[in-house]
């Protein structure tokens, strides 16, 4: 066996110093409810009295700690915003453009007197289309506005993560999940009803009569009907090497006959006929080349009118996006719209996000705490080397790939090297705030098809700085954090150790383990779609992975409605991968600093720091949510809901038993023959 070689020291500068007087700073000890006991129910003894004293307003489906740390980036936001239109900008500046948007966007009376007028003459385009000339609107729809049937674009390459491959993806649900058509429950039901109404209404909203959007929207249904019985679910979408089906260009003409693909990649977007393909799902790709040689004119017209209107109808007046609020109270239970400034606040930061991320970082986002964070990435990652290296599950030689995979991952904090340009962004007041956007969108899109044909930019970022959030991306093989969340509960260079190993330790080790997951483990160091386990290594992972689908399974998230431990396996198996990495760093950070963790001076507020660390894990997930939104994220969110993060996850965590006193016969207690450890 070759001699296994760790990335990265510990490095001290990533702890604060302890000391006896140290108080919580992430943790709010009032919150905790004395009331329940830990053994019993772990989230709600920490996060009962937080969840008491943030109830749900009305604008909000759930609200969390993200949602906290999200309320205070956009005010944030919004002040870096109206500066920057108090200071009268030049136009063409990124100062004009960022201030027109958003002004723009809040412009109610303006956007109401121009009701659907800035989207009538694309309408009638749409309807005048003659038999000869439907395969060129289609055409035309793709390269300004929409993808209906289907989409194509560069994405790294799945086999070689250094280039561009040309990728054909089947497209066009507007409720999104293919359960919402296909089942026949209530509450599939009820929404599938709320979207029949929706196209019905904003059809007439763009001046159809009411027998003409009963046409609409029954065409629509038809088709969207079609193209999700040909969908993967939920659980087959996160099969990667399934989606990866190279076509010449012969086979993808032979394949799907009914779209003009010469015409499509030269006229539609710019760029030579690519040699090959990738196709993500045959089957749906060839549903809508089957439905676009069977359907009248008059049917995929209406198709096309809604695919239109529907991605129009944010940026126009309060007729249409009311009817859109209407239909999202069915889906997730909100009960009243958002402001209108957060409304343009988050319009305008889809428009020129790093813009505005840049003036936010220089703001907000110290140099120092990028430092720390540099700190606590490299324990992190020490650490799981560590715990690569003693895995009973997985050979040698596979476990020298990983570790070489851990050594090879990019670490980006706070922001970009270097920040997007928007010079050739075209914003002008004198135009509508749809056609402004529009404008937006095809800059965007334009943006991304130059990349086609040049080497993959692997420093791009795929959040702004201000976002509050995380992630892994296995094509770069990078870990990504924002400036957005290094905010307290998850990250304070003033809290104790304990609280930030439990906090933004844990999201650290959650990313990380990303590379290693069910998804992460088809992909190797440099990014590229290899499979790097032996036979041997990926049975046994998936006997491990099963017992933690099926712990999640028995999770009954509403009457009749059951977790999804299948579909959520991979940010299952990185929570509590983050949880076991974390703790090992903080545990090693300690002894380096010769910091005695079960003596009485190293106590934070009469807590043990193990018990902080995990209660500030459990602080992460606070929130409240109604019930609509639970089953809207049970059905198509690949996370679990916080409180089965915490419950469910922890109890397969010896240390957490041992330090909160759980034992045989409590209801966080699971025997040690049924705990799952994978990392």
């Amino acid at each position: 066996m070759k001699k296994i070689i760790l990335a990265g020291a510990m490095l001290a500068a990533a702890s604060m110093s302890l000391s006896a007087q140290e108080h919580l700073k992430s943790l709010n000890p009032n919150y905790i409810d004395q009331t329940t006991a830990p053994s019993k129910d772990f989230y709600q003894h920490v996060n009962k009295g937080w969840m008491e004293a943030h109830p749900l307003s009305a604008e909000h489906a759930r609200y969390g700690q993200f949602n906290i740390l999200n309320d205070s980036s956009e005010y944030r936001v919004r002040d870096i915003v109206t500066n920057l239109s108090a200071t009268n900008p030049k136009p063409g500046t990124v100062a004009f453009k960022v201030s027109t948007i958003y002004n723009q966007a809040l412009d109610s009376v303006r956007r109401n007197n121009e009701g659907a007028k800035p989207i009538l003459a694309d309408l009638k385009k749409i309807e005048n289309t003659t038999h000869e000339g439907m395969a060129d609107l289609i055409m035309w729809i793709h390269a300004n506005y929409s993808n209906p049937f289907f989409g194509a674009g560069p994405m790294e390459n799945l086999a070689n993560s250094n280039e561009y491959a040309m990728y054909v993806s089947a497209t066009g649900l507007g409720m999104g999940d293919r359960d919402y058509y296909l089942l026949n429950d209530t509450d599939n039901k009820k929404v599938r009803e709320a979207y029949k109404k929706l196209i019905a209404r904003q059809m007439q909203n763009a001046g159809y009569s009411k027998k003409d959007a009963a046409r609409i929207t029954k065409n629509v249904m038809k088709i969207e009907t079609l193209l999700a019985d040909s969908t993967w679910t939920r659980e087959e979408s996160r099969n990667i090497p399934a989606m990866y089906n190279p076509r010449s260009i012969a086979q993808l003409k032979a394949d799907y006959p009914h779209v003009d693909w010469n015409n499509y990649f030269v006229k539609t977007m710019n760029i030579a006929t690519p040699e090959v393909v990738i196709v993500t799902n045959p089957n749906t790709v060839k549903q809508a080349d089957n439905l676009l040689g069977s359907l009248s004119d008059r049917e995929i017209k209406d198709y096309l009118l809604w695919e239109y209107v529907n991605q129009a109808s944010g940026k126009l007046s309060d007729a249409f996006t009311n009817a859109n609020f209407d239909y999202s109270k069915v889906v997730s239970g909100v009960q009243q719209q958002r402001p209108r400034w957060k409304r343009a606040l988050a319009a305008t930061e889809g428009a020129l996000g790093e813009a505005i991320g840049q003036l936010y970082v220089e703001k907000y986002f110290p140099e120092s705490s990028k430092q720390y964070m540099i700190g606590l990435v490299e324990n992190l990652r020490t650490a799981l080397g560590k715990h690569i290296i003693n895995l009973d599950w997985m050979s040698d030689d596979t476990k020298l790939n990983a570790i070489k995979k851990l050594n090879a991952f990019t670490v980006k904090i706070g922001y970009p090297d270097q920040w997007k340009d928007y010079s050739t962004m075209e914003i002008d007041p004198a135009l509508s705030y749809y056609e402004n956007m529009h404008n937006v969108s095809k800059w965007h899109n334009n943006e991304q098809l130059k990349k086609w044909g040049k080497p993959v930019d692997k420093t791009e970022w795929s959040m702004t700085p201000q976002t509050i959030n995380a992630y892994y991306n296995p094509l770069a093989n990078e870990i990504v954090f924002p400036a957005g969340i290094l905010q307290a509960p998850f990250f304070d260079p003033n809290a104790s150790d304990a609280e930030n190993y439990g906090g933004i330790g844990v999201v650290i080790g959650h990313e990380m383990t990303h590379g290693f997951d069910d998804q992460g483990c088809n992909f190797d160091a440099e990014g590229n779609m290899v499979n790097w386990w032996t036979p041997e290594d990926t049975a046994a992972f998936a006997e491990k992975t099963r017992g933690l689908v099926e712990q999640f399974n028995v999770v009954e998230i509403l009457p009749g409605l059951m977790a999804n431990g299948q579909y959520t396996l991979g940010e299952n198996i990185a929570d509590q991968g983050g949880l076991r990495v974390a703790m090992t760093a903080f545990l090693d950070s300690q002894k380096k600093k010769g910091v005695d963790i079960t003596s009485e001076e190293a106590q934070i507020d009469g807590f043990d720091p193990l018990q902080v660390f995990y209660m500030n894990y459990a602080n992460l997930w606070a929130s409240n949510i109604r019930p609509e939104e639970m089953r809207s994220l049970t059905t198509g969110d690949v996370h679990s809901l916080g409180k089965n993060r915490v419950n469910v996850t922890l109890r397969n965590i010896a240390p957490f038993l041992k330090a909160f006193n759980i034992k045989e016969g409590d209801e966080m207690f699971r025997p040690e023959a049924e705990r799952v450890i994978i990392w």
